[in-house]
């Protein structure tokens, strides 16, 4: 315990020994450990004691970047207990223990065996530890101590960005800051001026200058014009140390644009512009275009135009091309040359954003005069109307004049004239037109109930350039005469009762004309002058276009008269007035008591002796008819009698028929029926026979048909032959007649021995016993060999 008592107390001296001798001596001086105690004496005499401690001591410093041979000695450690017999060993850990720091186990000295770099690191935390060499049983415990690496000025100022851009307003006042350039350095600040930096300006004067301290650009000169200069370089350098010899530098490159602002007016490059327009332009048409000049830009720049003054601001316009910054002069109204042959504008340009600040440098606008020449051209004709409307009453004979066009050529030239009508517009031709003076013939009659009116189209050309040429429309009214007769508005059918009473009216009829009202209406109506005292009827006329027809007696019988026709007259008003008589076809009805009809068809009425003599008549005339139809019918029954050939549309084979009955005998003339030499399939709707006729016609000579009724085989044949030989429409058609029916085949097979290989001795007929009874006679003609050799 004394023991330790004693190495506190030395360790205590030894920490207070180290403070006092780094405060006197600076941070370069190394500091040793002592074991030393003491106590002091307090204000009032008082002493002061401190609690022993060992490992005291103040920081170690090290200068970084050095470059010496040896290595540099950081400080010393040594304890008090340490007699220095070498049995205490002295050990160093922690940050760049062994590599970058090492420790002489027996002295305790600190060297450092490598170049250190403040920026990249600013100090070092380490043990240290006094250890029994023999035991390695801790004599000490450990303390912490820091290695402070010493700056010194080895880095330059940088600047945050190598390149600075910046705008400013041109004109604006001195002083006006622009931007702010910052740079830094990265030497310890807290220790010397290693890392005090100082702003000035390199290039970029006289314009601009640099706060030292700050690093503020400001503008140096006033009324900069952009128009003049745009941009400008500035180089800024930054230096260390304060500003004096010997320190570090960096610099910055700061690009700096003067803004635009409206400091110019617009200016026309010249006083008077010349422009020229043909008469044939068309409104909207550009005419040319002028430009005043603002050396501004963006909106500072825009300029819109306006036509002040001039004698053609009723004929032109002027509109803003924004993208160009251009006044477009365009046609407002059409021109003629032959009129006014040239035009004087006044036109303003004047900004659009004008800048209150320097209203003074004002006006901001100009004025230019503007000489448009109208140039002649090559126009169509011109009609003197822009429609024509004439008059022409219908029926107006051939050539009657209708009215007439006139055109003119609107050029100085003034070339005649030539008319002709749009035959598409006149496809009947009802017109003509006289090529030179432009008078409109009718060629036809015109109808006005046909076409009221005709609307043509005529062209006037000149004569010398026929590409030139209009149109006008011309619309011509058929006036109406009175050539239509008044008639009946509808097929009237009138009814009366038959116990119809005096002066009852029983039907109202009504006109039409096709002529026009003033040649129409109104209608009058009477009955003509030969039965104007019919006894019958009589006709009243309302005098509103309408007439009623009225019973004039009592009593009408439809057995004596069912029918009546009343003739009515009708007149129209037109001068001359023309009149119609028509007829109205009036019934006698059988009514009821109350005025209804019932039937309007005529009754027959029965005679006391039966029937009447019109009806009797009638039906015995039927029934002769009847019976004459019948005897006829069975007279020709009897007579007819059926042809043994047929004639009409026959279709004769030439071929062999094959019969099963052998029939009487050569003598058996009756039994032969010469129709068996037809196709007997033709009869039954089979022809097999597809001949192609000639296309010509053939009729069979005179002379060359068999009788009727004849029944000479011979004869039939050779007619047959004849008139196959001398019929050019009938097969074949070359040499050789032609047979299309060969026959039905036989049951039997063929008889013939053509195929056989065999001689007649050698034929085995035996099979014809199988055929029947009808073989048998053949079957025993030609029995077998037995049968001959047994008879003979």
């Amino acid at each position: 315990m004394k023991e330790d008592s004693c190495l506190q107390a030395a360790l205590l001296c030894l920490s207070m020994l180290c403070y006092s001798h780094t405060l006197s001596t600076g941070p370069l001086n190394q500091s040793r450990p002592s074991l030393h105690g003491h106590h002091e004496k307090g204000k009032e005499g008082q002493v002061l004691h401190r609690s022993k401690r060992g490992w005291v001591w103040n920081q170690f410093f090290v200068i970084e970047e050095y470059t010496g041979p040896d290595p540099v000695l950081v400080g010393r450690l040594h304890s008090d207990i340490d007699s220095g017999d070498g049995n205490i060993k002295y050990i160093l850990s922690g940050e760049g223990a062994g590599i970058i720091f090492v420790i002489d186990d027996k002295s305790g000295n600190i060297h450092a065996t490598k170049t250190l770099d403040r920026e990249e690191r600013a100090q070092y935390t380490l043990t240290a530890q006094a250890v029994d060499r023999n035991t390695n049983r801790p004599l000490e415990p450990p303390s912490e101590f820091i290695v402070k690496v010493q700056d010194i000025n080895d880095n330059p100022p940088e600047f945050l960005h190598e390149n600075y851009h910046a705008n400013v307003p041109e004109r604006s006042n001195v002083g006006t800051s622009v931007i702010q350039v910052t740079a830094s350095d990265a030497d310890d600040p807290t220790y010397g001026n290693s890392a005090k930096l100082v702003y000035s300006i390199l290039e970029g004067q006289p314009y601009f200058s640099v706060e030292a301290q700050t690093g503020i650009i400001r503008t140096a000169l006033p009324n900069m014009d952009r128009e003049a200069k745009e941009e400008y370089h500035v180089v800024i350098q930054a230096k260390d140390m304060g500003g004096h010899m010997g320190g570090l530098s960096g610099t910055t490159k700061v690009t700096i644009t003067l803004t635009d602002v409206n400091d110019n007016p617009p200016k026309f490059p010249q006083s008077v512009y010349q422009m020229s327009v043909s008469e044939a332009a068309i409104p909207g048409e550009e005419v040319g275009r002028v430009k005043a000049k603002d050396p501004d830009i963006g909106e500072n720049g825009l300029v819109a135009y306006s036509i002040i003054d001039g004698d053609g601001m009723d004929m032109f316009e002027i509109t803003t091309d924004y993208e160009t910054q251009e006044g477009v002069v365009k046609l407002k109204k059409i021109l003629d040359y032959e009129t006014k042959k040239s035009y004087s504008l006044k036109v303003e340009a004047a900004n659009v954003h004008i800048d209150p600040k320097f209203i003074s440098n004002g006006p901001f606008k100009d004025t230019v005069t503007v000489k448009i020449a109208v140039e002649d051209a090559d126009e169509p004709p011109v009609f003197l109307k822009p429609g024509y409307i004439f008059e022409v009453q219908e029926n107006a004979a051939s050539g009657t004049v209708v009215g007439k066009v006139h055109a003119k050529d609107p050029d100085a030239a003034n070339s005649a004239i030539r008319y002709s009508i749009d035959r598409h517009t006149d496809l009947e031709r009802y017109f003509v037109i006289n090529a030179e003076d432009g008078n409109i013939k009718t060629i036809k009659a015109l109808d006005r109930e046909e076409i009221a009116w005709h609307n043509i189209s005529v062209f006037a050309v000149e004569v010398h350039k026929q590409h030139q040429e209009a149109k006008v429309p011309v619309s011509i009214k058929v006036v109406d005469v009175n050539d239509n007769a008044p008639r009946f508005a509808a097929a009237y059918e009138a009814f009366v009762c038959e116990n119809a009473r005096s002066n009852q009216q029983f039907i109202t009829i009504s006109a039409d004309d096709k002529d026009d009202s003033a040649n129409g209406p109104r209608f009058i109506f009477s009955l003509p002058p030969e039965i104007i005292h019919n006894p019958n009827f009589t006709l009243r006329d309302n005098r509103d276009n309408t007439a009623s027809v009225l019973v004039r007696r009592e009593g009408f019988s439809r057995q004596k008269q069912d029918l009546y026709l009343l003739p009515i007259v009708i007149s129209d008003g037109g001068l001359p007035p023309l009149s119609s008589t028509n007829t109205l076809t009036i019934r006698v009805c059988g009514c009821d008591s109350s005025g209804s009809l019932l039937s309007c068809n005529a009754e027959a009425f029965v005679l006391n002796a039966g029937l009447s003599t019109g009806a009797l008549i009638a039906i015995l005339a039927c029934i002769v008819i009847l019976l004459v139809i019948v005897v006829l019918f069975v007279t020709l029954k009897r007579q007819k009698k059926e042809p043994l050939i047929v004639f009409e549309e026959e279709d004769v084979r030439e071929n062999i028929i094959t019969y099963d009955d052998e029939g009487g005998g050569e003598e058996d003339t009756e039994a032969f029926d010469i129709a068996t030499l037809q196709n007997p399939d033709g009869i039954n709707g089979f022809i097999p026979r597809k001949d192609i006729k000639p296309e010509y016609q053939y009729m069979p000579r005179p002379g060359l048909r068999p009788a009727p009724n004849s029944v000479d085989v011979d004869d039939f044949i050779n007619t047959r032959i004849q008139e196959a030989d001398n019929d050019p429409t009938a097969p074949p058609y070359d040499s050789i007649q032609i047979y299309g029916y060969e026959g039905r085949g036989s049951v039997a097979g063929s008889l013939s021995s053509l195929e056989s290989a065999t001689t007649d001795s050698d034929l085995d007929y035996d099979y014809l016993q199988n055929w029947g009874p009808r073989f048998k006679k053949l079957a025993d003609l030609y029995g077998s060999k037995d049968t001959f050799d047994d008879d003979s």
